[in-house]
């Protein structure tokens, strides 16, 4: 049969019916509050396929090269239009439009049921459509859109990805009634990341959909499940909420404001959502992940997943706890049980700038052909490190270099990668040689000849920077309104990033993806092609988008010094400027070399044809609106359309913050603070100086006076404002932009968990304040 009833199916019709569907027919069997829906069957799927012909020509059309991004979009076009444009058999259409009318005259929801849907290895989940709202009339086309989903860019190329062939997944479709929300969210019937049995509810005004996709911060309420008390209540600005429109369109609008910080559940609804998510738990066996909704006062469960964190997150926080207690000693001595000498005096100092200690053997990279004798525990000692010495940076336990800061490309990379890092060491190149054995101490900014006394007798990892901050707080990520994002520098940092439960990337510098094909842009293009350029770019980007999808990734267009080119193949042809901060880069380099800028335009618009659409481009280092409209002139030409796409811009000079009324007249949707540059722009401090950094102070005043008023003017203008330079990570600037009412915050990775936990300290006092 074409269709079959949530009654009449359960766990053993996976592949008939795919994952969503045989779980929600597990509910129905188990009399839970599921509302009524039936299944097109993965059969039907297949027999239309097969039945009218197009089967060959669709697997043949997708039988490509994922990573040929030009040959990977005309496939997914080539395949979904085979199945948009193929009638639909008139015994499908008859029994679907009967199933419909049997369910009642209301409009439902119609949503993907893959059946490789949430398996072990690979989720597939966001790879097919959903829609909602959906009529009588419209009820055949969005079943043959859910089927021609199987066939997106993102789809093809994941399940390529993942190993899976294309003749071997199907799909059904769930049409369910359409539950028309007041309140919505999520619980977990277990602590998500202990086990423990502490429930997690999250809960936002109207359809589900703005809490899954994170477009609004959502209601946190902690519950022991053993006492019933309800343990911790954080009541989220809640600024959008998902509803119906008027044409039957799912629509995003504002809160009302009397709503926005109002409670979203009460503790008689939280009792019965416990109770509900209780019978789940208890008919699976194992603990829940409920999407739910309330409409009329009546409870509805949506869909229902297990928890499948709980044993990683739990042997995650052993393994920092037990990592934390000792350093990675690699001595002889250590290794044969003997007893290890005292660390001699301190040979180094610099600027600790990674935390963690870690103890290696020395090894001095003067060029880049040295890196390849970096071996995997090595500690790199160099001038200066580069976007081209990454890979060995991957491979090494420790980090030294003798130039340097805090927001240095060292400084911020080992950051990412959790590598220990000592910066600013001044002389490390010629007082350390090759194959000594040092103890580098990330937290103090010290550097050891030796090895350091462990307490255990086993060697241990050194922690992760990431894990052990997440050790000192409740796991749970806080619920705040004011979001906490993470910058990230390299693409391969971008899973580690995601692990920090950030809302999203506040920056990914495309700059180090270029850079490290130690070429510059013009020499690689001119060796390679456009094609395989904008590639670079796409591949790097997708990286992080993939990782955090559908959680939003800022991408900044290339911002780097003329110095840094230099270093490159096709250097030569680079300005020498005697302060290379000042001049020609960011914007300036990208609207004087329009060609070059829009590839890296292309490369974005690849993106969002991909089914990207959580990349949003960021412009670096602008002036004034006349950069901000030349830029966006540049966008329509490639085929970006402003309007459609999130985009901003870094406020980073004094002037763009002195003129932040016309660039938000130029149609920006975000800007974001660079305070490691506006800093320097403002109080005339050079940041990579040592001898004057100590007058390097983003908490000055006179930075701070040009943030408030970019903040106000923005929240006028309906301007997103977030912060992504270095001293996003510091309480006090933390504090300051909380009070002032920026959107959202973005550290670096090892400081996300503290800020997340500032952010919901100040808001609670900022709540407190209010009601006082």
């Amino acid at each position: 049969m074409p269709t079959l009833w949530l009654d009449d199916i359960g766990a053993d019709d996976l592949d008939v019916v795919g994952g969503k569907a045989a779980s929600l027919g597990e509910l129905t069997a188990a009399g839970l509050p599921v509302p009524s829906a039936f299944v097109v069957t993965a059969d039907t799927y297949r027999s239309f396929i097969e039945a009218s012909g197009i089967d060959t020509e669709l697997f043949e059309a997708v039988d490509i090269d994922s990573d040929d991004s030009q040959a990977l979009a005309a496939a997914a076009e080539h395949a979904q239009d085979l199945i948009l444009e193929t009638d639909t058999p008139p015994s499908v259409r008859e029994d679907l439009l009967s199933a419909y009318d049997e369910m009642g005259d209301s409009d439902v929801a119609v949503r993907s049921s893959a059946t490789a849907e949430d398996l072990p290895d690979a989720s597939f989940a966001g790879q097919q459509e959903t829609f909602l709202n959906v009529s009588r009339a419209d009820l055949l086309d969005r079943v043959k859109e859910c089927w021609a989903s199987l066939f997106t860019q993102r789809a093809i190329y994941y399940r390529q990805e993942q190993g899976f062939s294309h003749t071997d997944v199907d799909i059904a479709v769930v049409v369910q009634e359409m539950v028309d929300a007041e309140k919505s969210g999520v619980l977990f019937t277990s602590h998500p990341s202990t086990g423990a049995p502490t429930a997690i509810l999250e809960a936002a005004w109207g359809l589900g959909e703005a809490v899954v996709s994170g477009a609004v911060s959502p209601d946190n309420y902690v519950v022991d499940r053993e006492s019933g008390d309800i343990e911790e209540v954080t009541v989220a600005d809640k600024k959008v909420m998902c509803v119906r429109g008027e044409d039957g369109e799912t629509i995003e609008r504002s809160v009302p404001e009397a709503k926005r910080t109002e409670r979203v559940l009460s503790p008689e609804e939280i009792d019965r959502l416990l109770t509900i998510g209780e019978r789940v738990e208890s008919h699976y066996g194992e603990p829940q992940d409920v999407e739910w909704a309330i409409d009329d006062d009546t409870v509805y469960v949506l869909q229902s997943r297990p928890i499948t964190t709980i044993d990683e997150e739990t042997a995650g926080s052993a393994d920092a706890e037990s990592g934390s207690e000792a350093t990675n000693a690699t001595a002889a001595g250590v290794a044969d049980g003997g007893e290890m000498e005292a660390p001699e005096d301190v040979r180094l100092t610099g600027i600790g700038s990674s935390p963690g200690t870690v103890t290696g053997t020395v090894s001095v990279v003067t060029k880049l052909d040295n890196l390849d004798k970096v071996s995997e525990g090595d500690i790199i000692v160099t001038e200066m490190t580069t976007p081209d010495m990454v890979p060995a940076m991957k491979r090494a336990a420790g980090i030294v270099t003798d130039e340097g800061g805090m927001t240095s490309h060292a400084a911020i990379v080992s950051r990412e990668l959790g590598v220990p890092a000592v910066v600013g060491a001044e002389d490390a190149t010629d007082r350390l040689r090759d194959g000594q054995t040092v103890t580098l101490d990330g937290d103090m900014g010290t550097v050891e000849q030796g090895t350091t006394v462990s307490t255990d007798d086993d060697e241990q990892a050194e922690p992760d920077p990431v894990a052990q901050a997440s050790s000192e707080h409740s796991p749970v990520k806080p619920m705040t309104g004011t979001e906490v994002k993470v910058n990230v520098s390299i693409p391969e940092a971008a899973e580690r990033a995601a692990a920090t439960g950030a809302d999203g990337v506040g920056l990914l510098r495309i700059e180090h993806m270029i850079l490290s094909t130690d070429k510059t842009p013009a020499r690689y293009v001119e060796d390679h092609g456009e094609r395989a350029y904008i590639d670079e770019i796409v591949e790097g980007v997708r990286t992080a988008a993939e990782a955090f999808y559908p959680r939003p990734v800022r991408v900044r267009t290339l911002d780097a010094p003329s110095d840094e080119f230099r270093q490159l193949q096709g250097g030569e042809d680079e300005p020498s400027e005697h302060n290379p901060m000042l001049g020609y880069r960011g914007i300036r380099r990208s609207l004087d070399r329009p060609g070059e800028f829009k590839l890296e335009l292309r490369a974005f618009e690849r993106l969002f044809d991909l089914g990207y659409d959580n990349v949003e481009l960021m412009l670096p280092l602008v002036t004034d609106a006349e950069d901000v409209l030349r830029a966006k002139s540049l966008m329509r030409e490639v085929g970006i359309d402003p309007e459609k796409r999130n985009w901003g811009v870094m406020v980073e000079t004094p002037a763009s913050a002195l003129c932040i009324d016309e660039l938000c007249e130029a149609g920006i949707d975000f800007v974001s603070f660079g305070t490691n540059d506006l800093t320097q722009y403002t109080l005339a401090v050079d940041r990579n100086n040592g001898g004057v950094a100590d007058r390097f102070d983003e908490l000055h005043p006179a930075v701070l006076d040009l943030m408030s008023r970019v903040i106000g003017t923005c929240r006028e203008a309906d301007v997103a404002t977030s912060i992504c330079g270095q001293a996003a990570s510091k309480p006090e600037m933390v504090q300051f932009l909380v009070d002032e009412g920026v959107t959202s915050i973005s550290p670096n990775i090892d400081a996300v968990r503290d800020v997340q936990h500032e952010v919901k300290r100040v808001e609670q006092r900022l709540l407190l304040e209010s009601v006082r």
